[in-house]
């Protein structure tokens, strides 16, 4: 049977009709001539969300992450970052092979590290030795299960790095997760870091696209780098247009995908063989292990016993995974409802969302 809502990860979102049309009706120009009405506008938007002076719109957030590097960093010298953060496990060894950056891995709950660990962690000057350049942040941190570093910890760890001569950057890809989740602007979150992005593929439902902010000088070397990366392209308004559209509309959505994930992780905690603290989930992933075989039968229950009615059976093979591997909750499993995905529902025969 065909999986009516994937729940995945927030990546399978997919643009509303609505998105869809702002987009088809956009006025482009050439982009690498600074003519493109929509990407610039875009670009002005996010710098004046973030609090930065300039803005550049980028094919993916990978993009994003890799080009600060290059900025912040010569080869040679040392990005440290939690052990759990995107360039570490998912951009292809691209510290390596496009920033020539050695890479110290920290440790820390949920996808964090403190101050005391950061300044712990930062290398003698001793040319025996890599000079460290740059401190990570990932807000939310995905593989910390979508956790909010509480903004006391951001300054905290900002404030060593300035201290210790380190530049500092914010793997943005959540970011407008924890913003509605805390109630503390993207200006605010974004204020302690050298430069920040932000991604609008992923609960935003936009197709393709990322930005990343900060100092005019920053976003000049920036610019040359897409262009060196091939990520520089002619009328890309169209799809700049996603993201205008997706900050103006879905923002306040995100809410809803996470009183979802709570409400998900609550029934999810409730079933025989699944370990979950549902108080740990804060945004929009929620992270499980199998402790043991989830059969149909139990998964036929609901949460408190009452058998579900015989037309809502499904039957699945019991499933293993990994410790701390985000699995694929299947939607109506367990007596849980059937979720929305991140800006409305799906209608069954067409796959759209609507509403």
């Amino acid at each position: 049977m065909a999986i009516e809502v994937d729940l995945y990860s927030d990546t399978v979102t997919r643009p509303t009709l609505e998105m869809r049309r702002f987009m088809c009706e956009a006025d482009v120009g050439d982009e690498q001539k600074h003519e493109d009405p929509t990407v610039n506008l875009l670009q002005e938007m996010v710098a004046e969300l973030l609090g930065k002076a300039a803005a550049l719109f980028l094919p993916s957030g990978t993009m994003c992450n890799e080009i600060a590097l290059r900025v912040h960093c010569r080869h040679g010298e040392e990005m440290l970052a939690h052990k759990t953060a995107h360039p570490i496990h998912f951009e292809g060894g691209g510290p390596a092979a496009l920033a020539g950056v050695n890479v110290q891995a920290l440790d820390g709950p949920r996808g964090q590290y403190d101050a005391a660990t950061l300044e712990a962690a930062i290398r003698p000057d001793n040319r025996h030795m890599p000079r460290s350049r740059l401190a990570w942040v990932e807000q939310t941190s995905n593989l910390g299960g979508g956790s909010v570093w509480p903004l006391d910890k951001v300054r905290a760890v900002t404030d060593v790095a300035r201290r210790r001569g380190l530049s500092t950057h914010v793997d943005g890809a959540r970011l407008m997760n924890a913003v509605v989740a805390s109630g503390i602007s993207a200006q605010e979150w974004a204020a302690p870091f050298d430069s920040a992005w932000i991604d609008f593929t992923k609960g935003l439902g936009a197709p393709v696209g990322a930005a990343i902010a900060g100092s005019r000088d920053f976003i000049a070397e920036a610019w040359r780098l897409k262009q060196q990366m091939g990520g520089a392209m002619r009328q890309a308004g169209i799809i700049a247009a996603g993201g205008i559209y997706a900050l103006r509309h879905h923002v306040k959505r995100l809410a809803e995908d996470q009183a979802n994930a709570k409400r998900l992780a609550e029934g999810l905690a409730t079933l025989p063989g699944i370990t979950l603290d549902a108080a740990t989930v804060e945004t929009n992933l929620v992270f499980f292990d199998l402790t043991g075989a989830l059969d149909a039968p139990a998964a036929g229950e609901h949460p408190h016993g009452r058998p579900r009615p015989a037309d809502h059976t499904r039957r699945h093979p019991p499933r293993r995974e990994r410790p701390g591997h985000r699995a694929r909750p299947r939607g109506g499993a367990g007596g849980l409802p059937r979720l929305s995905r991140a800006h409305g529902s799906l209608s069954p025969a067409s796959g759209e969302r609507v509403g």
